[in-house]
């Protein structure tokens, strides 16, 4: 049959078009059909086979003409007709919008940006091809004048850029040794010798197995010798330049202002010509200790010589690739907490400030992966924000390569309550707004939810979050999803006073309808703070407990143990906020809430956060008339209000001595208690004495009538009137907190910040040591 063929016939159909699922691509699927034919034209022999073709359009943005990119497709891919024209735009204009899947963040986010290698420096050119064989007659040029030796040495290192060549010239000491040796004698003389001589040491300390014959010959400190010094002249060449420029300003009217002029100009060209070759000596030194340091304990060697004290000063240098092969190895070296302090000293932030933005992708990636790591300082945040980082990166946010890292900065800055406010001057909350509207149903990113929510607890900014529809939208977007982080951040916004509560008055019933024993915990939990958190006058709360039946559910939570503790410190929060209203006050003590009450506070005594919501509940108790007999005859709360009166927490003192007040004005057997008790303790030591003394000492008690005398216990300000006219706002201060400040006078401090809800003392929501700031990302 083999004598019969003569022709082989290749037929290729196109087949479905559609586009890739992760990356920005066109997926075009063919079949190959291959026949076999006769002399005489008859079919032998066939075979079909399916393939495809991944056509990559990595230039495509927001901005790209998608239709003259179709075109430029159909163009140049043969297997895709002409006819199909608008389905390819079309398949465009979907990858234009789609969102960047979770795979593609990640391998993005994951890939590692490296210093470009390192190629032949203007020099070291040859007209001469190196050999191996010919190793012995290159090193005999190491002995002979600097030209010799800048020859020799740049012939083997022809053969040590070849990796093959590498094991042949490691069992070669006499070269490795000369080399060595002339680097040690000679590098001050000739920068051009030193470069190419570390350049063939760096060849071996890519590899991590030759790294011992590069410290064998101690070429890693003598690199760190190279660099200190190369740093110092340079500082002598600018002060050299620094002054003829000052010369000729000062005699620019002078006759011989000419050649001065032409001394500048030469200056100059001198300084960026010696400017070059440094900075390649500098970039090879720095990429062979980039490769030692692979080894931690090479590192800290580095580091007791000041490695990062002299990375930051190369950081004023104007050349890219440099700046990336220093800030990629200051990256590295500030995973380590000494490292990390030592760049803090030496002013590194303000280095890095200045790259950011710009134009080298690569460059302003690792800056900002350098600044994510140092963020998680505290001081290192600050100085971030003291050299205007914050609006810089703001502005990365519209990047899609650089946001999610920008995000994360941005992250850790909000955390400090300080920073809040200054988000408030840049475009941030409606760049975040706009995000979380462009997600609709997709889950939204850690980042991005984890910074609004540290945001919204500013009220300037929860005001920006609020303005237009913007809380129609999270509103509807989290009870549709039922999305916990959501209403976190809605609970933040709803903690503050002023214009932004009564925008809740419409979702009021939505919330309530969530408090159902069925959903989870954490979601009720949510819902159920943002509710407490709306202490709105014109709030009908009896109206909205009895309409969503939620006194028993509010009772059933407050049996110790029935929930975790968050979710049932937020029911009393919750009982707190409804007991302002007469009404909600006398339905909550007929269903017995008070001994509930009562009981978890015998179970949370040691929890002071517990302790003080329930005592302010009392509080509202025996404010309103309707349940003041309830709590003072009818239970023991007076009784444990006593025992409080000198807690250590200082808030639950002052609440408690303003609820015993009101009790001790309307109750006077349970005033006498009071007093008694308030005298005992503020004399607690002269009693002490007395009791010493014996029985039948004669002397008799000379302040038997003291305890008529109220003003030893009751201030002119902190006396309830007998009408009960005063609110329980007449004793609380404002409590500051999430960055807002207080000032007497005027009001208004320079951010616009206000306290937390009057009334009530400071909730630890938000503000609990235990919890850690979220970090977990690679």
């Amino acid at each position: 049959m083999q004598d019969d063929a003569r022709y082989l016939k290749r037929k290729v159909t196109a087949g479905s078009l559609d586009v890739h699922p992760t990356e920005k691509a066109l997926v075009v699927h063919y079949e190959v059909e291959a026949s076999i034919l006769g002399e005489s034209g008859g079919h032998m022999l066939g075979e079909r086979k399916e393939g495809q073709k991944i056509i990559r359009v990595k230039s495509l943005s927001p901005s790209t003409d998608v239709g003259a990119l179709a075109k430029k497709v159909v163009d140049e891919c043969k297997l895709i007709p002409l006819s199909r024209l608008p389905q390819v735009e079309q398949l465009l204009y979907y990858l234009q919008n789609r969102k960047s899947s979770p795979v593609e963040v990640e391998k993005k986010e994951k890939r590692t940006v490296k210093p470009r290698e390192l190629t032949p420096f203007e020099g070291m050119e040859l007209n001469e091809e190196a050999s191996i064989t010919r190793v012995d007659d290159y090193i005999e040029m190491l002995y002979e004048g600097i030209s010799e030796k800048i020859r020799g040495s740049a012939l083997i290192l022809q053969l040590a850029r070849n990796p093959d060549n590498l094991e042949e010239l490691l069992h070669n000491e006499a070269a490795l040794g000369a080399l060595a040796r002339v680097l040690r004698e000679d590098w001050k003389q000739s920068v051009e010798l030193a470069t190419i001589i570390i350049y063939i040491f760096f060849c071996f300390s890519s590899f991590s197995q030759f790294h011992g014959v590069v410290s064998h010959y101690k070429i890693g400190a003598l690199c760190m010798s190279v660099v200190e010094h190369e740093l110092k002249r340079h500082d002598v060449w600018r002060e050299e330049l620094r002054k003829k420029n000052k010369a000729y300003i000062l005699t620019s009217s002078a006759p011989e202002n000419g050649s001065l002029r032409r001394d500048q100009d030469k200056a100059l060209r001198k300084y960026q010509g010696l400017l070059a070759k440094q900075e390649q000596l500098l970039r090879v030194s720095l990429y062979l200790l980039l490769n030692l340091a692979e080894d931690t304990r090479t590192e800290l060697k580095m580091r007791n010589k000041n490695i990062v004290g002299l990375l930051v000063k190369v950081l004023e240098r104007d050349d890219e690739e440099l700046l990336v092969l220093v800030v990629s190895f200051l990256k590295k070296l500030s995973i380590f907490l000494e490292n990390k302090n030592d760049m803090a000293e030496v002013d590194t932030v303000e280095q890095l400030t200045r790259l950011v933005p710009c134009d080298h992708e690569d460059l302003l990636n690792l800056t900002l992966r350098l600044l994510l790591n140092l963020s998680f300082d505290a001081g290192l945040r600050a100085k971030m924000v003291e050299v205007g980082l914050l609006p810089k990166l703001t502005a990365l946010l519209g990047d899609e390569n650089n946001r999610q890292v920008a995000m994360r900065i941005l992250y850790h800055i909000s955390i400090d309550d300080r920073f809040k406010g200054m988000f408030v001057y840049t475009d941030c909350i409606p760049q975040l707004m706009q995000m979380l509207y462009q997600h609709g149903e997709e889950e939204i990113e850690a980042e991005l939810i984890s910074i609004c929510i540290n945001l919204a607890a500013n009220k300037r900014n929860a005001q920006l979050m609020c303005e237009g529809n913007g809380l129609k939208m999270l509103m509807k977007r989290a009870l549709k999803m039922k999305d916990c982080l959501l209403m976190k951040m809605i609970r933040n916004i709803s903690q503050h006073d002023g214009p932004i509560k009564p925008l809740f008055l419409d979702y009021v019933g939505d919330l309530a309808a969530e408090i159902r024993a069925e959903e989870e915990e954490e979601w009720v939990l949510e819902c159920l703070g943002t509710l407490a958190n709306l202490t709105i006058p014109d709030l009908d709360w009896e109206l909205v407990l009895k309409e969503y039946n939620l006194v028993p559910y509010l009772k059933d939570r407050l049996k110790p143990g029935s929930a975790e503790d968050d979710l049932i410190l937020e029911v009393v929060i919750m009982i707190g906020t409804v007991s302002m209203d007469d009404a909600c006050a006398a339905m909550l003590a007929k269903s017995g809430i008070i001994p509930a009450l009562i009981e978890l506070l015998n179970a949370q005594q040691e929890d002071d956060e517990f302790v003080c919501q329930i005592v302010y509940v009392f509080y509202q108790m025996v404010f309103h008339q309707a349940t003041r007999d309830v709590i003072i005859k009818d239970t023991q709360a007076p009784a444990y209000l006593i025992d409080l009166m000198h807690d250590k927490n200082a808030e639950i003192r002052k609440v408690c001595d303003n609820t015993l007040d009101i009790i001790a004005e309307y109750d006077e057997e349970w005033g006498k208690k009071i007093q008694s008790e308030k005298f005992r303790f503020h004399n607690n030591q002269w009693l002490e004495m007395v009791e010493s003394r014996q029985a039948d000492e004669s002397e008799p008690y000379l302040y038997d009538n003291d305890n008529d005398r109220t003003d030893l216990f009751y201030s002119a300000d902190g006396i309830t009137p007998g009408d009960g006219s005063v609110s329980p706002d007449f004793f609380s201060d404002l409590q500051p907190q999430n960055g807002d400040f207080h000032h007497t006078g005027d009001g208004n401090d320079v951010f616009d910040q206000t306290s937390s809800s009057p009334g009530r003392p400071a909730t630890a929501y938000g503000f609990r040591p235990d919890e850690k700031p979220f970090h977990q990302y690679s």
